[in-house]
């Protein structure tokens, strides 16, 4: 095992091609829709499927960043997929442009009406264009450094096998995981929070924070299932390594229940004028359906199926469940933002299911072109060895 250089799949250009055509044919329903709907629904729906996807890529920095201060074997195996996935922060930066173009309805405080309001006007140090993408700047450079710093030293080790390259990828991770909670509390504050600059949320951030980790997670499970089935990780992976994945699933997914429980009661319970309107116009108008699946298909029906074990030991039930989670956290972002510019009720358009599936196919070509240009275990991590010959009973 020792001269196993862990070479990419050639299946991994099939992936590629299909990430090409899913954006293609995402684009083209995408133009149908913006013809049908107009600018406004489009910009809601770009700003929702970049959100999510956007979220994957900052997500899988997190994991890794997780990973080389934890060790482990579950990280070790899906460590080249979260590098390949934060290799695309720098283009999901550039993807987010439009949301610019479409900033006087996304954003009224960036209207001259909005700029009257006295809530607003109360915020403005804070909530203004030249700030709001200053800060964008802010974030998008944070994170493309960290995932440059890492994916560099990471490819370094493998030419080398030098061990100080391990000390300084977990020196940078401990810092940068306390530069991303800071930074997804504010990206994320700016981008879907200050919709309604009306309403506040401290869970806002650490919704986003476990969104996007749990988002990261189910995206690598999938592709780690995918690659099980041929040379070489055919040779590698084994149930006990999709058991500790599936388990820490599972923890992600008990975990942003908690926090959205969370949420909802503090707010019930205060029962504010500022704070209770969130809720009120997602009880009603056929918003509280979309709440009940989410409460059903986000976190019921998950936790079930992965409370057994067998099945988290079976990489084709776990990779569906991953894939499952994937698809119903950008409905969990819908229901995040779209009420807030529907207060009569639910309206679904084409827009809203052609840009994930655009903005989807965008990011799984990218991330594929990463992946297959690097070994897909690194060669000389300390941990290989025995992450080889994990086992769990």
């Amino acid at each position: 095992m020792a001269t196993e250089t862990y070479n990419p799949p050639d299946s991994l250009s099939g992936l590629q091609s299909k990430g090409m055509m899913a954006a293609i044919g995402g684009a083209v329903l995408a133009g149908i829709g913006f013809a049908m709907a107009g600018a406004d629904r489009f910009f809601e729906a770009y700003l929702i499927a970049w959100v999510a996807w956007t979220g994957v890529a900052v997500g899988s920095l997190a994991l890794l960043m997780l990973q080389h201060l934890s060790g482990g074997a579950w990280g070790l195996v899906i460590r080249r997929i979260l590098e390949a996935a934060t290799r695309t922060i720098p283009v999901m930066a550039i993807l987010g442009l439009p949301i610019f173009a479409g900033m006087s309805h996304l954003y009224h405080w960036s209207t001259a009406e909005g700029a009257e309001d006295a809530m607003v006007a109360a915020k403005a140090a804070y909530l203004n264009t030249p700030f709001f993408i200053a800060r964008y700047v802010l974030f998008f450079a944070a994170w493309s450094f960290m995932s440059w710093r890492l994916s560099g030293w990471s490819a370094e080790q493998d030419r080398t096998g030098d061990p100080a390259l391990a000390v300084k990828m977990s020196n940078l991770s401990g810092l940068g995981m306390v530069v991303f909670f800071l930074t997804v509390t504010f990206a994320v504050t700016d981008w879907t929070l200050s919709v309604n600059p009306h309403w506040f949320s401290t869970m806002w951030g650490l919704l986003y924070v476990v969104g996007w980790g749990l988002s990261a997670l189910a995206f690598s499970i999938y592709i780690l299932a995918r690659l099980s089935k041929e040379r070489p990780m055919d040779h590698v992976l084994n149930a006990s390594h999709f058991h500790d994945l599936g388990k820490l699933l599972f923890a992600f997914i008990m975990l942003w229940a908690y926090l959205s429980f969370s949420q909802f009661i503090i707010i019930y319970s205060a029962n504010t004028q500022e704070e209770i309107p969130h809720y009120w116009i997602r009880s009603k108008g056929g918003w509280q359906y979309v709440g009940w699946a989410l409460v059903i298909f986000h976190f019921v029906l998950p936790y079930v199926l992965l409370l057994a074990r067998d099945i988290k030991r079976d990489w084709r039930r776990v990779s569906l469940i991953a894939a499952w989670v994937v698809g119903i956290r950008v409905v969990d972002y819908y229901w995040h933002v779209s009420p807030e510019f529907h207060l009569d009720g639910l309206a679904v358009t084409l827009v809203d299911v052609a840009l994930p599936i655009a903005l989807g196919g965008v990011f799984v070509m990218l991330f594929a072109m990463q992946l297959k240009g690097r070994p897909l275990l690194p060669l000389h991590d300390e941990g290989l060895a025995k992450a080889l010959t994990h086992h769990t009973h």
